[in-house]
């Protein structure tokens, strides 16, 4: 594919921010997050990421972290960015949502990785944050890499959630724990935690 910002432009999207009006034939539509949607690109293992309007700067930033993280075997590698875009690799695989909801089991040694992972993005100076289970991909060779970096450069105390979610993994672990559950109740989980755990963490973190 000769020039992405040429692609990038073709994307349009309607008002409400959550359909593409139209594309350029070369891009198929994988998804469609809170701030960007993501096509596979034609004829190559690439996808391009367009951002909605009024939300360039979460662009830049998170071009900006790809770019950091690019050398890493845990990261896709940044080939192009523009005003609204970035391309980077194409993961074939399940995210570790996914995974929950088709019943494939996430292992110890998954985690590790993305400890690992995290570390990496540490030790480039970044201070990773927002990790969960939709960002997590489990490739099929039984690694994992790490998509939707742009909340890995707040200037925030250490995130809890990451932690928390290794801690419920425990549970899960159980031999009777099931290994197959509704995107529903995950959903559910995740808007209780949103709501009410993460709030009380920060009110009692005010208070220490």
């Amino acid at each position: 594919m000769g020039d992405y910002s040429e692609l990038a432009r073709s994307i349009q999207f309607n008002r409400d921010m959550n359909t593409v009006s139209s594309s350029d034939p070369g891009c198929l539509l994988i998804g469609v997050g809170r701030s960007a949607a993501v096509f596979k690109i034609a004829g190559e293992q690439k996808v391009i990421k367009v951002f909605f309007p009024g939300f360039e700067e979460v662009a830049a930033e998170e071009a900006h972290i790809y770019g950091l993280l690019s050398d890493s075997e845990f990261y896709p590698r940044l080939y192009d960015s523009g005003m609204n875009y970035l391309v980077i690799d194409f993961i074939e695989g399940k995210t570790f949502f996914q995974c929950l909801t088709a019943g494939v089991p996430i292992k110890k040694k998954y985690l590790d990785e993305v400890d690992e992972a995290l570390g990496v993005a540490r030790n480039a100076g970044l201070n990773p944050s927002d990790v969960h289970l939709r960002n997590i991909i489990l490739k099929p060779d039984g690694h994992i890499m790490m998509i939707d970096l742009a909340r890995f450069r707040q200037v925030k105390d250490h995130d809890q959630q990451w932690e928390d979610l290794k801690k419920v993994w425990r549970y899960y672990d159980h031999r009777y724990f099931p290994k197959k559950l509704p995107g529903s109740l995950l959903n559910i989980a995740a808007f209780i935690y949103k709501k009410t755990w993460e709030p009380f963490l920060e009110r009692r973190k005010g208070k220490s």
